[in-house]
Protein backbone atom coordinates (compact mmCIF):
# COMPACT_ATOMS: atom_id res chain seq x y z
CA UNK A 1 0.00 0.00 0.00
CA UNK A 2 1.11 3.33 -0.81
CA UNK A 3 2.10 5.23 2.45
CA UNK A 4 0.75 8.24 0.88
CA UNK A 5 -2.79 6.86 -0.39
CA UNK A 6 -4.53 8.28 2.34
CA UNK A 7 -3.82 12.32 1.07
CA UNK A 8 -7.17 13.80 0.46
CA UNK A 9 -7.79 17.31 -1.10
CA UNK A 10 -4.26 17.13 -3.07
CA UNK A 11 -3.21 20.20 -5.13
CA UNK A 12 0.28 19.08 -5.82
CA UNK A 13 1.03 15.80 -6.29
CA UNK A 14 4.86 14.32 -6.66
CA UNK A 15 4.85 10.88 -7.13
CA UNK A 16 8.38 9.00 -7.97
CA UNK A 17 9.90 11.53 -9.00
CA UNK A 18 13.72 10.62 -10.21
CA UNK A 19 15.71 13.09 -11.16
CA UNK A 20 19.37 12.22 -12.91
CA UNK A 21 22.21 13.62 -14.67
CA UNK A 22 24.09 11.88 -17.36
CA UNK A 23 27.96 11.99 -16.50
CA UNK A 24 30.82 10.91 -18.99
CA UNK A 25 31.77 7.19 -19.20
CA UNK A 26 28.23 6.28 -18.88
CA UNK A 27 28.13 7.60 -15.52
CA UNK A 28 25.14 8.90 -14.15
CA UNK A 29 24.71 11.37 -10.98
CA UNK A 30 21.65 10.00 -9.05
CA UNK A 31 19.85 13.27 -7.28
CA UNK A 32 16.66 12.18 -6.69
CA UNK A 33 15.20 8.39 -7.02
CA UNK A 34 11.82 7.91 -5.95
CA UNK A 35 10.65 10.79 -4.24
CA UNK A 36 6.76 11.15 -3.52
CA UNK A 37 4.80 13.66 -1.45
CA UNK A 38 1.50 15.17 -1.58
CA UNK A 39 0.83 18.70 -0.75
CA UNK A 40 -2.81 20.32 -0.05
CA UNK A 41 -4.14 23.49 -1.46
CA UNK A 42 -3.14 26.87 0.53
CA UNK A 43 -0.12 24.47 2.90
CA UNK A 44 3.22 25.48 2.96
CA UNK A 45 5.51 21.99 2.41
CA UNK A 46 9.01 22.01 3.81
CA UNK A 47 12.04 20.08 1.97
CA UNK A 48 15.01 19.83 4.09
CA UNK A 49 18.00 18.14 4.20
CA UNK A 50 22.12 18.41 4.01
CA UNK A 51 23.85 20.32 0.89
CA UNK A 52 23.48 17.94 -1.87
CA UNK A 53 21.02 16.09 -1.10
CA UNK A 54 18.34 17.11 -4.01
CA UNK A 55 15.94 19.09 -2.31
CA UNK A 56 16.94 22.01 -4.92
CA UNK A 57 16.74 19.36 -7.64
CA UNK A 58 13.27 18.07 -6.66
CA UNK A 59 12.20 21.85 -6.89
CA UNK A 60 13.52 22.59 -10.31
CA UNK A 61 12.65 18.98 -11.90
CA UNK A 62 8.70 20.51 -10.03
CA UNK A 63 8.93 23.95 -12.34
CA UNK A 64 10.15 21.62 -15.09
CA UNK A 65 13.32 23.12 -15.10
CA UNK A 66 14.71 20.56 -16.26
CA UNK A 67 12.26 17.96 -17.02
CA UNK A 68 12.18 15.14 -14.58
CA UNK A 69 14.04 11.67 -15.63
CA UNK A 70 10.82 9.65 -14.31
CA UNK A 71 7.57 10.04 -12.39
CA UNK A 72 4.95 12.58 -12.43
CA UNK A 73 4.29 16.18 -10.89
CA UNK A 74 0.36 17.04 -11.18
CA UNK A 75 -0.68 20.46 -10.49
CA UNK A 76 -4.50 20.40 -9.64
CA UNK A 77 -5.60 17.83 -11.78
CA UNK A 78 -2.83 18.27 -14.76
CA UNK A 79 -0.23 16.48 -15.32
CA UNK A 80 2.66 18.54 -16.00
CA UNK A 81 5.53 16.20 -16.78
CA UNK A 82 3.46 15.30 -19.71
CA UNK A 83 3.02 19.07 -21.22
CA UNK A 84 5.01 20.45 -23.99
CA UNK A 85 5.61 23.71 -25.79
CA UNK A 86 2.76 25.97 -25.29
CA UNK A 87 1.00 24.14 -23.79
CA UNK A 88 3.25 23.95 -20.54
CA UNK A 89 4.14 27.94 -21.36
CA UNK A 90 0.58 27.94 -20.34
CA UNK A 91 0.63 25.65 -17.30
CA UNK A 92 3.50 27.70 -15.96
CA UNK A 93 1.88 31.01 -15.18
CA UNK A 94 0.09 28.89 -12.61
CA UNK A 95 3.63 27.98 -10.84
CA UNK A 96 6.44 30.60 -10.30
CA UNK A 97 9.66 30.11 -8.29
CA UNK A 98 11.68 32.28 -6.09
CA UNK A 99 15.47 31.23 -6.89
CA UNK A 100 18.14 31.45 -3.41
CA UNK A 101 20.37 34.53 -5.03
CA UNK A 102 18.21 37.41 -5.60
CA UNK A 103 20.58 39.54 -7.35
CA UNK A 104 22.41 37.08 -9.45
CA UNK A 105 18.03 35.79 -10.49
CA UNK A 106 17.94 39.25 -11.48
CA UNK A 107 19.01 40.70 -14.93
CA UNK A 108 21.40 43.50 -14.27
CA UNK A 109 21.16 45.66 -17.21
CA UNK A 110 16.68 45.73 -16.77
CA UNK A 111 15.34 48.36 -14.68
CA UNK A 112 13.03 47.41 -12.23
CA UNK A 113 9.95 47.90 -14.09
CA UNK A 114 11.32 45.86 -16.95
CA UNK A 115 12.47 42.95 -14.74
CA UNK A 116 9.07 42.40 -13.09
CA UNK A 117 6.67 42.77 -16.04
CA UNK A 118 8.78 40.34 -18.35
CA UNK A 119 6.19 37.18 -17.48
CA UNK A 120 3.66 39.82 -18.44
CA UNK A 121 5.17 40.53 -21.52
CA UNK A 122 5.73 36.70 -22.21
CA UNK A 123 2.29 35.72 -21.50
CA UNK A 124 1.31 38.88 -23.60
CA UNK A 125 -0.97 39.98 -21.16
CA UNK A 126 -1.74 44.00 -21.04
CA UNK A 127 -0.44 47.27 -22.59
CA UNK A 128 2.72 49.05 -22.00
CA UNK A 129 0.89 50.77 -19.72
CA UNK A 130 -1.04 48.09 -18.13
CA UNK A 131 2.02 46.51 -17.14
CA UNK A 132 3.57 49.02 -15.80
CA UNK A 133 0.48 49.65 -13.04
CA UNK A 134 1.02 46.08 -12.71
CA UNK A 135 4.53 46.31 -11.68
CA UNK A 136 3.42 49.44 -9.50
CA UNK A 137 1.14 47.44 -7.43
CA UNK A 138 3.35 44.25 -6.74
CA UNK A 139 6.40 46.25 -5.89
CA UNK A 140 3.95 48.06 -3.48
CA UNK A 141 2.52 45.04 -2.07
CA UNK A 142 6.27 43.93 -1.17
CA UNK A 143 7.20 46.94 0.01
CA UNK A 144 9.10 48.49 -2.27
CA UNK A 145 8.43 51.91 -3.21
CA UNK A 146 7.24 52.09 -7.07
CA UNK A 147 7.73 55.73 -7.55
CA UNK A 148 11.35 55.12 -6.51
CA UNK A 149 12.37 52.10 -8.19
CA UNK A 150 10.76 51.58 -11.44
CA UNK A 151 13.74 53.03 -13.40
CA UNK A 152 16.68 51.98 -11.56
CA UNK A 153 18.47 48.62 -11.89
CA UNK A 154 18.88 45.47 -9.37
CA UNK A 155 22.75 47.19 -8.79
CA UNK A 156 21.32 49.70 -6.47
CA UNK A 157 19.54 47.83 -4.10
CA UNK A 158 20.17 45.59 -1.11
CA UNK A 159 19.84 41.55 -0.91
CA UNK A 160 16.61 42.08 1.13
CA UNK A 161 15.13 44.39 -1.40
CA UNK A 162 15.99 42.12 -4.84
CA UNK A 163 14.69 39.35 -3.06
CA UNK A 164 11.22 41.09 -2.49
CA UNK A 165 11.42 42.66 -6.26
CA UNK A 166 12.53 38.85 -7.05
CA UNK A 167 9.24 37.83 -5.31
CA UNK A 168 6.66 40.56 -7.00
CA UNK A 169 8.09 38.96 -10.26
CA UNK A 170 7.06 35.51 -9.49
CA UNK A 171 3.81 36.64 -8.25
CA UNK A 172 2.62 38.98 -11.18
CA UNK A 173 1.14 36.11 -12.61
CA UNK A 174 -0.81 35.44 -10.05
CA UNK A 175 -0.17 31.91 -9.72
CA UNK A 176 -1.38 29.19 -7.46
CA UNK A 177 2.11 27.39 -6.28
CA UNK A 178 5.41 29.26 -5.07
CA UNK A 179 8.18 27.16 -5.08
CA UNK A 180 10.93 29.02 -2.60
CA UNK A 181 14.69 27.55 -3.25
CA UNK A 182 16.35 28.57 -0.46
CA UNK A 183 14.58 32.30 -0.61
CA UNK A 184 16.28 33.40 2.53
CA UNK A 185 19.69 31.57 2.92
CA UNK A 186 21.89 34.30 1.07
CA UNK A 187 19.95 37.17 3.54
CA UNK A 188 20.91 38.78 6.86
CA UNK A 189 19.26 37.11 9.61
CA UNK A 190 17.61 40.01 10.10
CA UNK A 191 16.53 40.74 6.50
CA UNK A 192 15.48 36.82 6.37
CA UNK A 193 12.53 37.53 9.11
CA UNK A 194 10.85 39.81 7.02
CA UNK A 195 11.16 38.34 4.15
CA UNK A 196 9.67 34.99 5.65
CA UNK A 197 7.06 37.47 7.51
CA UNK A 198 6.11 38.78 4.15
CA UNK A 199 5.79 35.67 2.60
CA UNK A 200 3.29 34.27 5.09
CA UNK A 201 1.59 37.39 5.01
CA UNK A 202 1.66 37.14 0.83
CA UNK A 203 0.29 33.46 1.55
CA UNK A 204 -2.77 34.16 3.52
CA UNK A 205 -3.67 37.27 1.39
CA UNK A 206 -3.30 35.71 -2.16
CA UNK A 207 -4.04 31.61 -0.78
CA UNK A 208 -0.66 30.41 -2.57
CA UNK A 209 0.27 27.17 -1.86
CA UNK A 210 3.89 26.66 -1.36
CA UNK A 211 6.84 23.97 -1.53
CA UNK A 212 9.95 25.44 0.90
CA UNK A 213 13.33 24.23 0.31
CA UNK A 214 15.67 25.07 2.87
CA UNK A 215 18.36 23.52 4.75
CA UNK A 216 17.90 25.73 7.78
CA UNK A 217 15.69 23.56 9.97
CA UNK A 218 14.78 26.76 11.88
CA UNK A 219 13.32 28.66 9.24
CA UNK A 220 11.45 26.00 7.59
CA UNK A 221 9.97 25.32 11.22
CA UNK A 222 8.59 28.90 10.96
CA UNK A 223 6.79 28.81 7.47
CA UNK A 224 5.74 24.74 7.15
CA UNK A 225 2.49 23.07 7.95
CA UNK A 226 4.24 20.24 6.80
CA UNK A 227 8.21 18.47 6.41
CA UNK A 228 9.12 16.14 4.19
CA UNK A 229 13.54 15.51 5.65
CA UNK A 230 15.51 13.77 2.14
CA UNK A 231 18.91 12.35 2.27
CA UNK A 232 20.83 11.52 -1.26
CA UNK A 233 17.91 11.99 -3.29
CA UNK A 234 15.51 10.22 -0.85
CA UNK A 235 12.79 10.89 1.53
CA UNK A 236 13.37 10.12 5.01
CA UNK A 237 10.59 11.05 7.04
CA UNK A 238 7.33 13.50 6.17
CA UNK A 239 4.53 14.74 8.59
CA UNK A 240 3.36 17.75 10.11
CA UNK A 241 5.79 19.93 11.34
CA UNK A 242 5.01 19.98 15.29
CA UNK A 243 5.42 16.13 14.79
CA UNK A 244 8.43 16.23 13.14
CA UNK A 245 10.24 18.58 15.46
CA UNK A 246 8.82 17.06 18.74
CA UNK A 247 9.00 13.16 17.64
CA UNK A 248 11.23 12.53 14.74
CA UNK A 249 11.44 9.23 14.19
CA UNK A 250 14.79 8.35 11.30
CA UNK A 251 17.46 8.88 12.92
CA UNK A 252 19.23 10.82 10.17
CA UNK A 253 15.90 13.53 10.96
CA UNK A 254 16.62 13.05 14.50
CA UNK A 255 20.56 14.35 14.23
CA UNK A 256 19.83 17.12 11.87
CA UNK A 257 17.14 18.95 14.62
CA UNK A 258 20.03 18.02 17.71
CA UNK A 259 22.41 20.54 15.72
CA UNK A 260 19.32 23.24 15.60
CA UNK A 261 20.53 25.95 18.13
CA UNK A 262 18.35 26.77 20.78
CA UNK A 263 17.76 30.20 21.46
CA UNK A 264 17.16 30.25 24.81
CA UNK A 265 19.86 30.84 27.25
CA UNK A 266 18.59 29.76 30.10
CA UNK A 267 17.29 26.14 28.44
CA UNK A 268 19.15 22.61 29.09
CA UNK A 269 21.35 21.68 26.12
CA UNK A 270 20.48 19.02 24.43
CA UNK A 271 23.77 16.67 23.40
CA UNK A 272 24.33 17.39 19.75
CA UNK A 273 24.70 14.18 17.87
CA UNK A 274 27.32 14.07 15.14
CA UNK A 275 26.91 11.95 11.87
CA UNK A 276 29.98 10.56 11.38
CA UNK A 277 31.77 10.11 7.76
CA UNK A 278 31.16 12.06 5.02
CA UNK A 279 27.93 12.29 2.53
CA UNK A 280 28.55 9.65 0.31
CA UNK A 281 28.54 10.23 -3.94
CA UNK A 282 25.38 10.73 -5.58
CA UNK A 283 27.35 8.88 -8.33
CA UNK A 284 27.21 5.95 -6.24
CA UNK A 285 24.99 5.58 -3.72
CA UNK A 286 25.29 2.76 -0.70
CA UNK A 287 23.34 -0.15 -1.37
CA UNK A 288 19.53 -0.52 0.49
CA UNK A 289 19.69 2.44 3.20
CA UNK A 290 21.37 5.58 1.74
CA UNK A 291 21.83 6.72 5.34
CA UNK A 292 23.14 3.28 6.48
CA UNK A 293 26.90 4.17 6.07
CA UNK A 294 26.22 6.55 8.86
CA UNK A 295 23.82 5.41 11.14
CA UNK A 296 24.33 4.53 14.49
CA UNK A 297 21.32 1.78 14.33
CA UNK A 298 22.38 0.36 10.43
CA UNK A 299 22.12 -3.39 10.30
CA UNK A 300 22.64 -6.16 7.30
CA UNK A 301 19.05 -5.64 6.51
CA UNK A 302 19.93 -2.23 6.00
CA UNK A 303 22.57 -2.63 3.48
CA UNK A 304 20.87 -5.40 1.70
CA UNK A 305 16.73 -3.81 1.17
CA UNK A 306 15.99 -0.40 -0.06
CA UNK A 307 13.34 0.77 3.44
CA UNK A 308 9.99 1.33 2.03
CA UNK A 309 7.87 4.53 3.08
CA UNK A 310 5.22 3.42 5.50
CA UNK A 311 2.78 5.47 7.78
CA UNK A 312 3.28 4.70 11.39
CA UNK A 313 1.06 7.10 12.68
CA UNK A 314 -1.41 9.06 10.76
CA UNK A 315 0.42 11.71 7.81
CA UNK A 316 3.46 10.46 9.30
CA UNK A 317 5.67 9.03 6.88
CA UNK A 318 9.50 7.24 7.29
CA UNK A 319 11.18 4.93 5.41
CA UNK A 320 13.34 3.27 7.56
CA UNK A 321 13.92 -0.57 9.19
CA UNK A 322 14.36 0.42 12.51
CA UNK A 323 12.44 4.00 13.26
CA UNK A 324 13.41 5.57 16.88
CA UNK A 325 9.44 4.72 18.48
CA UNK A 326 9.59 5.30 22.06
Amino acid sequence: MNAHSGEIDTFLSIDNLTVEYPLGGGKRVYAVTNFTAHVKRGETLGLVGESGCGKSSAARAVMQLPRPTGGKVTLDGQELTGLRGKALQAARRRFQMIFQDPIASLNPRQTIRDIVAAPLEIAGIGTREEQTRRVAEMLDLVGINSEQALERRPHEFSGGQCQRISIARALILEPDLLVCDEAVSALDVSVQAQVLNLLEKLKTELGLTMLFISHDLAVVKHVSDRVAVMYLGKLCELADAETIYRHPVHPYTRTLLSAVPEPDPDADRAVMELIPGELPSPVNPPSGCRFRTRCPYATELCAREVPQEREIAKGHIVACHHPLIN
